[in-house]
């Protein structure tokens, strides 16, 4: 009998990194009865659709369609539908990814069920309780009976926390697998002319962390130095909903320029290739540290603290947190010739969807 597997997924960065252990694990229907469980804890067509269809993948078949809320109204919602299907599908494995609400829930509501729990993207750790998505990460590896881990650190960190070393994997980051199986599709997004841009010769910025966007003096502060970056090398921002909806609410759109170009939430490719053709990128998000830095682009994270320590140790990152001077010093060594010197992580190679299905085969 093929071994049960419900893939839970609820966000866009969710979609990339189960695209390619989806494939993977289609492609071994002896060994592997597949599906695909959809929250809907993003569920704009930005946010999540377009990833499908930029991605190959087929539409779940399962969609939950929670919504949005505070973090415990999403995450009990998400809980009370997940408990349903569980017990209807009666899976034997349940892969969770990442470390969003959804990620967390489904951990939590598989244990309870006593079923099996996969988690990719295990042992990551920014050391910030106070960043949601910190207790997420925490709560889904102890509650976890495979842990693949996309870089060493993730190692330390789990056999810190007295993880056992049978459960834990370094399998490497499936992100990459996503970015190099859509490299070529990538390279043919039109974005750039539709913007009127020249590579290398514009950044790209996204930014929607609470911490950043949800307090009126911070944002303010930190478009006001987008304005001072802007004003040397155009910004394309394509602007989450709940950042836009900060900017109105705090009338803060007087701080905007001309040379800082909004858009909407970009899908997959033209995401990417806007990324792969900058001259730098800004940003608060975690896997666009990870895509830089496989890419060799400059990366500015604007945060005090990074889960993906490895961006920075060998790849393309540099923290400056949210502080003006520090970020525009980042851009002067860029826009000076100064940028540093960046490699690729081990096992960020393509290939990890393959070593995790490899290993759930022995389950």
């Amino acid at each position: 009998m093929p071994t049960s597997v419900l893939c839970v997924v609820g966000t866009r960065p969710n979609l990339i990194k189960a695209g390619p252990l989806m494939r993977e694990l289609r492609r071994h229907p002896e060994a592997f009865r597949t599906r695909l469980v959809h929250t809907g804890q993003h569920y704009d067509r930005n946010l999540s659709q377009l990833l499908f269809e930029d991605l190959g993948m087929p539409e779940p078949d399962l969609n939950l369609g929670v919504g949005s809320g505070t973090h415990a109204e999403q995450t009990a919602k998400v809980m009370i539908a997940l408990e349903s299907t569980f017990q209807s599908e009666r899976p034997d494995l349940v892969v969770v990814f990442g470390d969003v609400n959804s990620t967390m829930a489904g951990a939590i509501v598989a244990a309870k069920l006593c079923v099996k729990v996969a988690h990719v993207e295990s042992g990551l750790r920014s050391f910030d309780r106070t960043m949601p998505e910190e207790i997420n990460r925490i709560v889904t590896d102890h509650l976890s009976d495979y842990l693949f881990v996309s870089e060493r650190s993730g190692l330390e960190n789990l056999s810190r926390e007295g993880i056992p070393d049978a459960k834990v994997f370094f399998t490497g980051n499936i992100m990459i697998d996503s970015l190099l199986a859509t490299l070529d599709v990538v390279k043919q997004s039109d974005v750039i002319e539709r913007l009127h841009l020249s590579p290398r010769q514009y950044a790209v910025m996204t930014l929607h962390r609470p911490s950043n966007v949800d307090d009126r003096e911070t944002l303010a502060g930190i478009l006001q130095t987008m304005r001072a970056v802007a004003a040397r090398t155009p910004i394309v921002f394509p602007c989450h909903p709940r950042t836009r909806h900060n900017i109105e609410r705090f009338g803060l759109g007087g701080h905007l320029s001309a040379s800082l170009i909004l858009t909407e939430p970009l899908g997959y490719t033209d995401f990417c290739r806007l990324t792969y053709e900058s001259a730098f990128v800004l940003t608060d998000s975690g896997g666009i540290q990870e895509e830089t830095t496989f890419l060799k682009v400059p990366c500015i994270t604007m945060r005090d603290n990074t889960e993906r320590p490895v961006t920075v140790t060998i790849g393309s990152n540099v923290m400056t947190g949210n502080d003006s001077a520090r970020i525009i010093a980042a851009v002067d060594a860029i826009l000076g010739g100064r940028a540093k010197a960046a490699s690729i992580p081990e096992l960020w190679d393509g290939h990890t969807a393959e070593r995790i299905v490899e290993i759930l085969k022995g389950i």
